[in-house]
């Protein structure tokens, strides 16, 4: 996704543009080993869709068209954080209920379509080249898949996108560049998905529900609806906590939950396929905007740059984020574009990462270090929580800002924190089903891109 991003925003300044993916892309919605993650739960957040209907115009429509539905995340979803049940409300926090393969296979196709642009497929980007003196990169060197040949392809401009795998800081030091600063937090998730058919009367009409992890019980669900009238049900684990894959294991998993969605879907839905496991070690950020020299003619975007635990949902939004920041930067000269490009990148990352590993650090297991600051939040975070069981501007809030909308200062904004320290409201009664708010459709892997002027 961050490659066919980045190779969105190129098409308007570069008249050639070729995105190399090692995989043999397939011609309608499926899973590929170079994604070996698109078998599992994702999330689009309500941020990333308004960016990719910002660089993808009409895609909510076109979506929408094929069966995707249009989730409002505050009045269509049961949220439990810490084992409080949010109170819900309609709210204008909109965001797809879609497979990773259909919403990869549909932007794919928008970005083929664009003039300049062209995919090759089943070739593996092993190398860089470059002038003789390392300061700018002049092309990738490939080797295809299938055994072919190698070949040296040259470009103007090189954008790495190939995830947390990257092996760019390794290229950099061989270039004679010092080693990229990262930073790691062990997280050791496991996460497991199955798909089941999605009835009417599944979670009382709702569209989702999420149960959060605790330091007390490191276990997380997510229910999610998907395009075709079907549900995705994911089960994590952290620190060592590892979901089963039989039917009677997962549905014993999920009663130990502090919310009911999960294990009622898998109870009584029909599963559809096999469930899909996947494990995440650590998330993971390096720091290119540390480096003090870099080469012309080369950038590294979405998680090449930071992987963030999947259980937050961030890396699709902030690849979108990036790639609206390279088009801004690119169209005010490219001179200094890494420098400027990684320095504003960094801020845009700052936010989920700490939220993404200011939450980790809640688990006493986790290593990192714990300032006042985080300690504070996490407690400040823990009872707003509590509260928002019958305080629906709480959770409107807290919502609006894990989905990147509002900064997280929001929540200590004067009239956020009054009504946190204030304490509990009187809920009155909540709805059983969904709030009967319709929203309104707004009117509005693996790739590497490489551009040639």
């Amino acid at each position: 996704m961050g490659g066919l991003l980045a190779a969105r925003v190129l098409s308007e300044t570069y008249a050639h543009v070729r995105i190399i993916d090692r995989d043999f892309l397939p011609e309608t919605p499926a899973n590929r080993r170079g994604v070996p993650q698109d078998r599992q739960l994702h999330v689009l957040l309500a941020r990333g869709r308004e960016a990719l209907e910002e660089l993808f115009p009409g895609l909510t429509e076109q979506l929408v068209a094929l069966g995707v539905p249009l989730v409002d995340l505050n009045g269509q979803v049961a949220w439990v954080n810490n084992g409080h049940p949010m109170r819900r409300a309609p709210s204008t926090l909109l965001a797809f209920g879609i497979s990773r393969p259909l919403l990869e296979q549909v932007v794919r196709a928008r970005v083929a379509a664009l003039p300049g642009v062209t995919i090759t497929s089943g070739c593996e980007v092993v190398g860089l080249t470059s002038t003789p003196d390392s300061r700018r990169i002049t092309g990738v060197h490939v080797r295809e898949r299938d055994g072919g040949a190698e070949q040296d392809v040259s470009a103007d401009f090189v954008v790495d996108t190939s995830g947390r795998a990257s092996r760019m800081p390794i290229w950099l030091t061989e270039l004679g560049y010092a080693q990229v600063p990262q930073e790691r937090v062990q997280v050791a998730v496991t996460y497991v998905t199955q798909i089941y058919r999605r009835e009417p009367h599944h979670l009382a009409g709702l569209s989702g529900a999420l149960t959060n992890a605790t330091p007390e019980l490191p276990r997380a669900g997510i229910v999610a609806a998907l395009e075709d009238n079907r549900f995705a049900v994911a089960l994590s684990g952290m620190l060592g906590e590892v979901p089963p894959t039989d039917e009677a294991g997962m549905a014993q998993f999920a009663r130990s939950l502090a919310a009911p969605h999960c294990a009622e879907i898998i109870t009584s839905a029909e599963p559809l396929g096999e469930p899909a496991t996947m494990r995440y070690p650590a998330s993971q950020r390096r720091r290119y905007e540390k480096l003090r020299r870099f080469p012309d003619g080369l950038l590294v975007m979405a998680d090449a740059v930071c992987s963030f635990n999947p259980l937050y949902g961030q890396g699709m939004t902030v690849a979108a984020l990036e790639a609206l920041l390279l088009r801004r930067l690119i169209l005010r000269g490219r001179s200094g574009l890494a420098r400027r490009f990684f320095r504003q990148a960094a801020k845009i990352v700052d936010r989920p990462w700490a939220i993404s590993v200011g939450t980790d650090l809640r688990f006493p297991e986790v290593e990192g270090r714990r300032t006042l600051q985080v300690r504070f939040v996490n407690a400040y975070i823990r009872r707003l929580h509590a509260v928002a069981v019958g305080d629906v501007v709480l959770g409107g809030a807290f919502l609006r800002v894990i989905n990147m909308i509002d900064p997280p200062t929001r929540l200590l904004a004067p009239n956020i924190a009054m009504r946190v320290l204030r304490g509990p409201r009187d809920r009155g009664p909540q709805p059983a089903g969904p709030v009967m708010a319709q929203p309104t459709v707004p009117d509005t892997g693996t790739s590497q891109p490489i551009a040639r002027a």
